[in-house]
């Protein structure tokens, strides 16, 4: 035994094994360093997107400027510009007080707007409003561009007048909560997630909805009830194939059919939940036939040893233990489905849309299709924007992932 271990044919096994062993753990650490940088860069240019750089100001609403009888009518950006003029008393021209006004977000006047709107009792009060600044003026303050005006045209005023308000500290960084409660805009300090949020969950309930009993119940008749003919064969083969389609012909597929022929409103999470309900059919499929091959063949035969029909010992005995594989299945699949964006973009959903959807039916975007939007537009903030929504899109997929372990971990049996 001494002369075996020390034989070159062993020592060589032992040092190609151990060669082995190493180049697994390299592989492993690699693919940790990319991970970890890539988590890093996404994190670093995403935190300048999570907050906002406010001015508090004290708005006057003047009764000579506004009506209580029609309050829309009211001259709502004098207001502001005669409030951002008195942080600046000695500023009296207008073209200059023009532009103090526009470092501030035009969402001030809206919501100055409908506020008096709701509570006429304010006129003639004066109200403290913190006001977000522009999406320029908050990024020359965090020092990602380095002027107020990308162009870099007469900037020198306005950049003078934000570094006066920030060395008196007048200029607070709140948590950007517009970030959360928003829809999508144009103005970058404005944007947000919540339409793509609701919009990705209104399309992931959907074709979980559709694929799940879809899914299992093909799985189930194949593996089953049917018989092995040349049909099923040709049936099998075809959702092998279809699991390996680019998700793209699914687009236009639902391109085709959902929108053209049965009219169904375009852009919506109903159209979006069908597409993706069809692609990961065949993954549904699959996974729950394999959940339904790993049950022991012996609980079938017990049950229908001691009287059990067919469909009862399927439904009441494999069915239930292969659930823990076929929910694992159907949640990675879901998953997958949620960081699809070219079949969705071959249904219009990246048209863009401000509000926040409320049914299956508004019009709507989803999470990579708003990753897609803000990428692919010319402003500094929306670059950090962008690395929040990916990292909100990692996070539903990390949850999604995370569930699916759990159920497997929960419920799995060992035979």
């Amino acid at each position: 035994m001494p002369e075996l271990a020390r034989s070159p044919r062993t020592i060589r096994r032992y040092r190609n094994e151990t060669i082995f062993r190493w180049l697994c753990v390299c592989a492993i650490g690699i693919t940790a360093i990319f991970l970890v940088f890539l988590l890093a860069n996404l994190t670093i240019k995403a935190i300048p997107a999570l907050t906002q750089k406010t001015i508090t100001l004290a708005i006057k609403i003047d009764p000579e400027k506004v009506d209580a009888a029609n309050v829309a009518a009211g001259d709502f950006p004098a207001f502001l510009k005669d409030s951002i003029s008195a942080e600046f008393p000695e500023t009296t021209d207008k073209s200059e007080i023009k532009k103090l006004a526009k470092l501030i977000s035009s969402s001030v006047v809206e919501d100055l707007q409908r506020k008096v709107t709701a509570q006429p009792s304010l006129i003639g009060q004066t109200i403290s409003v913190n006001a977000p600044l522009t999406a320029d003026a908050d990024s020359f303050l965090k020092g990602i561009q380095a002027t107020v005006s990308p162009t870099g045209d007469n900037s020198e005023f306005e950049e003078a007048a934000l570094q006066t308000l920030q060395k008196q500290g007048k200029i607070q960084s709140p948590f950007a909560w517009s970030l959360l409660t928003n829809g999508d805009s144009r103005a970058p300090e404005k944007a947000g997630l919540l339409g793509a949020f609701m919009g990705s969950l209104y399309i992931i309930l959907i074709t979980l909805v559709l694929a799940l009993p879809l899914g299992v119940s093909a799985a189930l008749y194949l593996e089953e009830f049917a018989r092995k003919n040349r049909f099923t064969d040709l049936v099998e083969v075809n959702i092998n194939n279809l699991a390996a389609v680019p998700s793209i012909i699914f687009g236009l597929l639902g391109l085709a059919v959902f929108l053209n022929i049965f009219g169904l409103p375009r852009s919506s999470p109903l159209v979006g939940g069908l597409v993706l309900a069809l692609l990961v059919l065949p993954t549904i499929i699959i996974a729950s036939r394999a959940a339904l091959r790993s049950v022991p063949p012996s609980i079938k035969e017990a049950a229908l040893g001691v009287g059990a029909s067919h469909q009862q010992a399927i439904f009441h005995h494999v069915l239930p233990l292969a659930m823990p594989g076929i929910l694992t299945g159907t949640i990675l699949g879901v998953a997958r489905a949620l960081g699809e964006s070219a079949p969705l973009l071959m249904i219009g959903m990246v048209a863009f849309i401000a509000d926040v959807p409320t049914k299956i039916t508004d019009a709507a975007t989803a999470l990579p299709v708003q990753v897609y939007l803000w990428s692919s537009l010319p402003e500094a903030a929306f670059r950090s924007r962008t690395s929040v929504a990916i990292l909100a899109l990692l996070i539903m997929l990390l949850c999604f992932n995370a569930l699916a372990i759990w159920l497997r971990k929960r419920f799995e049996r060992r035979w």
